[in-house]
């Protein structure tokens, strides 16, 4: 049965029109709008080549049980042809707790790899070279103490910080927005972020203190133009707090990074991404006086929508994907991770990860994408999409400025409200079939089985011995002492990242540096706006 949309638009809701043309592009100046790949405002590219000089990185999110277990699909992925590791962690992890603590239960290794301390951050990069393999990790609050924990195995393995090279997420504010993984109040979550920002500028100069993430608010519901309005509008605070530090713009800025979604609509996710890069080089140009091209540069990782995944018909996810990951390239991704056909249902097997990786691989040798910068340029669709989408974003910047800042209008609940709001139209949509969904809403039949990866109590039963073995053979007055030390730190204004380092080297654990911290900051509990 052929099943029609009742009227058309993207799929965040933006009206289309039957035809555009030059008339659609009234006042358009090539010159501000476009100009050429790698130059000023780069809507067509950071880089003359873009793809033609180097392939964007190809990752894959992975970590699930053990950090033994971990590595070796790390090992795989390299041996298959992946060209740099994302690490997931598991949620006791993402929250500050060791994998024995009683909040941990059930949930050890269940969502990504369970690491609890620089022992385990050793066994999960065992063999890996981190001064030749580019490292993301995927932790939010506790971003500190993990990436000291990485700091500390490249220490170990004899490679200079300064040869480092890889991001780490570190976004708090989009904690507050839409996942909700956080443990301090954001100030002092702030706090900890421009610590990270600071260190990095001073001590590791290829490595991205930050990947300031749309990704997570997309899931959470919102359309393109709010993922693209408050994550650069994050960016924007995150500037702001190291000004106010003291940093210099160009000192810290080239090594900010985004995160975005790669969703659905092809042509509205490629309008995204030019329009990021055009309005983040105006932003660092013109509102904080950027002057190293570098800084104008916006430079972001996408990943392919895991909330466009669907349980029904799995295997369709495999096209889903294909798309997605296509619309990201066509937009000038510099690095990529693709979803596996299971996520829907689990963590994703060996073989759908193989296949995910595949996709990136097809699309890169065989599809002729990466011939030209930006093909699609110049389209009437596209170029009035990508000028909507600059509008949409900077009136979302005029309403948060006039808030006083992100912080402040997260507290008062905006980009909260403005996302739920979004979230429910679009599921309306699909429960009236005003949008459809293959395989959800038209088009059903019986989806065919699939091998999933499963995670039992094992990991956690390892990993509560391997915690309790460390703490019987470290020095516990040394522990007990470095803890000390940051908390004084933390009542401070002193930088946290060497007293962290300190605690890491002795061998404290995540939940023992993330109490120490609580006991100066507290817990942060989000209060329910009307």
């Amino acid at each position: 049965m052929a099943v029609a949309e009742k009227e058309f638009t993207t799929i965040s809701g933006v009206p289309i029109e039957p035809l555009y043309g030059p008339e659609d592009l009234q006042g358009f100046d090539p010159a501000r709008e476009l100009a050429k790949p790698g130059e000023f405002p780069y809507t067509r590219g950071i880089h003359e080549t873009m793809y033609r000089g180097r392939p964007w990185t190809m990752r894959q999110f992975s970590g699930f049980a053990t950090p033994e277990e971990t590595n070796r699909r790390y090992h795989y992925l390299l041996e298959q042809g992946q060209t740099g590791l994302s690490v997931a962690f598991d949620l006791p992890t993402l929250m500050g707790y060791d994998g024995d603590h009683a909040l941990s239960e059930g949930e050890v290794g269940k969502c990504g790899a369970a690491i609890s301390s620089l022992e385990d951050m050793e066994l999960l990069f065992k063999g890996i070279p981190l001064g030749k393999v580019t490292v993301s990790m995927t932790i939010n609050s506790p971003a500190s103490v993990l990436w000291a924990m990485y700091l500390a195995v490249a220490e170990e393995q004899g490679v200079d910080w300064k040869m480092l090279s890889g991001t780490l997420q570190n976004d708090i504010l989009k904690e507050y927005i839409a996942q909700k993984e956080y443990i301090f109040p954001p100030r002092p979550s702030m706090r900890l972020v421009t610590d990270t920002i600071e260190f990095g500028a001073r001590h590791t100069p290829k490595f991205n203190p930050i990947s300031i993430s749309g990704y997570h608010i997309r899931e959470a519901g919102s359309t393109a133009v709010q993922e693209l309005a408050f994550t650069l509008r994050d960016g924007i605070e995150y500037v702001d707090w190291a000004l106010e530090r003291g940093l210099d713009i160009d000192e810290f800025a080239p090594r900010l990074s985004f995160f975005f979604n790669a969703h659905s609509d092809f042509f509205e996710e490629i309008a995204k991404y030019r329009a990021a890069r055009k309005l983040w080089a105006y932003v660092m140009r013109d509102r904080f006086g950027a002057k190293s091209e570098r800084s104008l540069k916006l430079r972001f990782h996408s990943q392919t929508a895991g909330c466009s995944l669907t349980w029904q018909q799995p295997y369709n996810n495999v096209v889903r994907t294909a798309l997605q990951g296509l619309a990201a390239v066509l937009g000038g991704t510099q690095s990529l991770h693709t979803n596996s056909l299971d996520e829907a249902y689990a963590l994703p097997s060996e073989q759908a990860v193989t296949i995910a990786l595949r996709t990136q691989q097809i699309i890169a040798h065989e599809s002729g994408v990466v011939n030209t910068p930006d093909p699609l340029g110049g389209s009437y669709f596209l170029e009035s999409l990508t000028l909507d989408m600059e509008r949409g974003a900077q009136d979302y910047f005029r309403q948060i400025d006039e808030m006083g800042s992100m912080i402040a209008a997260i507290e008062k609940g905006f980009p909260q409200s403005e996302i739920a709001n979004a979230s429910y139209q679009y599921q309306r949509a699909i429960e009236t079939n005003d949008k459809i969904m293959v395989g959800v809403n038209a088009f059903q039949s019986e989806g065919q089985p699939i091998e999933l990866l499963q995670i039992d109590q094992t990991a956690q039963e390892h990993q509560e011995k391997k915690l309790t073995a460390l703490r019987a053979r470290r020095d516990n007055g040394q522990v007990q002492k470095t803890l000390s030390a940051l908390r004084r730190a933390a009542e401070g204004t002193e930088n946290t990242m060497p007293f962290i380092l300190d605690a890491v080297r002795a061998y404290a654990t995540l939940g023992e540096i993330c109490d120490a911290l609580r006991d100066v900051f507290g817990s942060y509990q989000e209060t329910a706006h009307i």
